[in-house]
């Protein structure tokens, strides 16, 4: 009689018997008495699903030892006796579907083709002339900074002040027309002097000045040029709206 020996082992988070005959040598632990057996191992389909942490046990029996096998065929397999452990997954588990309501997402269309054609339907809106629109900051008359109220000497005071400036700008605004008058109706005496004198002197005199437009002239200014300023060229900020139909 030669012993068999059917080895439990965790595989995949369950024992499951060893279904391969192998040559090696393994400790197993039994309650607290460690058992080291080297043997073969007979081939059996019998499979049983304990917990996890199940302690692996060792059974005898007897039987014809079959062709050992070796332990492992490649670097590529794992030792069916070795607790294997798989690869960290680098990578966050997969999310659950959510179940799809088909009744739903078409009503949802539903009501976006029910949208487009209220916008076709709808007059295309025209471009607004921004000339023609005056803005509100500019229509609003309610002064926004509030002033302190003043005495009644500041008051008079400038009454009087308004006063004397009119009568100035008026005797101004007379001295100017009296002058203006003067020369215009010394400029027509000397005139018919000169139509008296030559017709053709006359003519040249009252002929427009063609070389006298475009008239151009510098000043004055309120202050001075600085010499050797060169002013710089400035930049252009196109604020147009664009609208689209």
């Amino acid at each position: 009689m030669r012993s068999l020996k059917r080895i439990w082992t965790l595989h995949s988070g369950k024992a499951v018997v060893i279904n391969e005959a192998l040559s090696n040598k393994w400790s197993f632990l039994h309650g607290s008495t460690v058992i080291q057996e080297g043997t073969l191992f007979h081939r059996t389909n019998v499979i049983r699903a304990v917990s996890p942490h199940a302690v692996c046990s060792v059974l005898f029996c007897s039987a014809r030892l079959p062709q050992t096998l070796p332990f492992r065929g490649g670097h590529w397999q794992t030792a069916l006796l070795a607790l294997g452990a798989s690869l960290p997954v680098r990578a966050q588990p997969q999310k659950k579907k959510k179940k799809v309501d088909v009744k739903r997402e078409q009503a949802q269309k539903d009501r976006m083709k029910k949208k487009i054609k209220k916008l076709e339907k709808a007059a295309p809106e025209l471009i607004p002339i921004e000339d023609f629109i005056t803005p509100i900051k500019y229509s609003d008359s309610n002064r926004a900074r509030s002033l302190p109220p003043l005495s009644f000497e500041e008051t008079e005071r400038r009454v009087l002040l308004m006063k004397k400036w009119s009568l100035f700008k008026q005797k101004q605004a007379q001295a100017e027309k009296k002058a203006i008058q003067t020369l215009v109706e010394a400029q027509q005496e000397a005139l018919k002097e000169l139509r008296l004198e030559s017709e053709e002197l006359y003519q040249a005199a009252i002929r427009r000045d063609e070389g006298l437009f475009p008239f151009e002239r510098d000043g004055p200014d309120y202050t001075p040029p600085l010499p050797g300023y060169d002013p710089p060229e400035g930049k252009c900020v196109d604020i147009t709206k664009v609208y689209t139909q």
